[in-house]
């Protein structure tokens, strides 16, 4: 608990909240957990950084928030990567600058959100960092870009997103972009991969000693990535395709060639990730048609729609709660990958705020559940923090040993 005591001399305003970390949990559980140098390699948090009444500095609740400094404190986290997420929309010149624009101004108040708040929290970029804050008792921000959108077609974007901080892209997300094909693109594959330009962003980004990751992007994407890479690549928030019959999810031969290659698949806490949905329930059929009315167009509707089509899901989560799967079955994923690659190729990303969560791991001051679980089925401490943040730790200071 040194972790927590040091933010409770330095952040006084805290004591009732760190005071009640761990309830539930078993003493041993939390020793553990504190050992850790714990890692989240994903959450959409700076989509609400955007929203003047968010504060990240004050304990909020979820469903409407799963992320904050408090909350990072409580769960024993010490490093987080905020995502500055845009997504896809036509390749027009409007929409990328527009796309180019929005990433900048998530990663500017990302900046600012830790400045304003320097005794809870850090801007980081080495993999070095997170054990100097820790040792500060100050949380870890890594920043990360999901979706390559905004670079359009500038490859000097890269290395303008690099020295901004960003430590890695994921190079598309629900629908094809410039770089590569997506695993969910309804149309189908535009590149059957990676495009000549996506080739050239992967070199360029292993160049800088930024991490590639190959979430969201088709399976043959993956592959033009495994082999042209010259460096280790994440998957920083999919899950296992085995369990989860999911294309965002992955095969276990592309967790193989992951594995192969040194990289890691960080396990991702979306339910439909985790556990194949029950599609005969009146919330899934309900939900479907929603999805269908507003996820294809979203970026186009105006505030006052999005705030529609939030209030219609809020409402459909009162009228049918939804059945989230749970720790147990997000540790059956860790599972796998251990038994198929060994205990070195897996991690956390939780996708907290982009749709993640569980029924027992709702937000990050609930994440000692999972080393609850990964101790009931016999994982060593060592196992444990591999998983938490040394297998991840491991890549990303392999990516940046290869950097020219």
């Amino acid at each position: 608990m040194i972790k927590a005591v040091f933010v409770l001399l330095t952040m006084g305003g805290l004591l009732t909240q760190v005071a009640s970390f761990g309830d539930g949990v078993d003493k041993k559980v939390m020793n553990i957990h504190e050992h850790a140098l714990t890692v989240d390699t994903h959450c959409d948090t700076p989509m609400a950084l955007l929203d003047e009444d968010f504060d990240v500095a004050q304990r909020n609740e979820a469903p409407l928030s799963r992320v904050d400094f408090p909350r990072m404190i409580e769960g024993g986290l010490d490093a987080i990567f905020f995502a500055a997420f845009t997504g896809q929309r036509e390749r027009t010149p409007e929409n990328t600058e527009a796309a180019y624009q929005t990433a900048n101004q998530m990663i500017d108040v990302t900046y600012k959100v830790c400045a304003d708040n320097s005794a809870m929290a850090e801007v980081a970029t080495t993999p070095g960092d997170i054990v100097r804050l820790e040792k500060e008792g100050k949380r870890a921000i890594y920043i990360g870009m999901e979706n390559g959108f905004p670079l359009g077609t500038k490859i000097n974007r890269v290395e303008e997103f690099y020295n901004r901080g960003v430590r890695y892209i994921t190079l598309c997300h629900s629908s094809n972009n410039d770089i590569c094909d997506s695993s969910t693109d309804k149309k189908g594959p535009e590149h059957n991969g990676l495009s000549e330009f996506g080739k050239e962003v992967v070199k360029e980004m292993n160049r800088l000693g930024m991490m590639v990751d190959v979430s969201h992007i088709s399976d043959k994407s993956f592959y033009d990535v495994i082999e042209l890479s010259n460096a280790p690549v994440i998957a920083s928030h999919s899950s296992v395709r085995a369990i989860a019959r999911h294309n965002r999810n992955m095969t276990d031969d592309m967790i193989k060639a992951l594995a192969a290659r040194g990289g890691v698949i960080q396990i991702c806490l979306l339910d439909d990730y985790v556990k194949d949905p029950d599609t005969t329930t009146v919330r899934y059929q309900e939900e479907k048609e929603l999805r269908a009315l507003y996820y294809s167009h979203w970026n186009t509707l105006s505030d006052e729609e999005k705030a529609k089509a939030r209030k219609e899901f809020r409402s459909l989560d009162e009228k049918f709660p939804k059945e989230l799967p749970t720790v147990a079955d997000y540790v059956n994923h860790i599972d796998h990958v251990k038994n198929l690659v060994g205990i070195d190729y897996v991690g956390i990303g939780s996708d907290f705020d982009g749709g993640g969560g569980l029924k027992d791991c709702a937000d990050v001051s609930e994440f000692p559940n999972i080393t609850a679980e990964l101790l009931k089925r016999g994982y060593t401490e060592e196992e444990i923090d591999k998983v938490w943040g040394g297998n991840f730790l491991r890549v990303f200071s392999a990516v940046v040993s290869k950097a020219e």
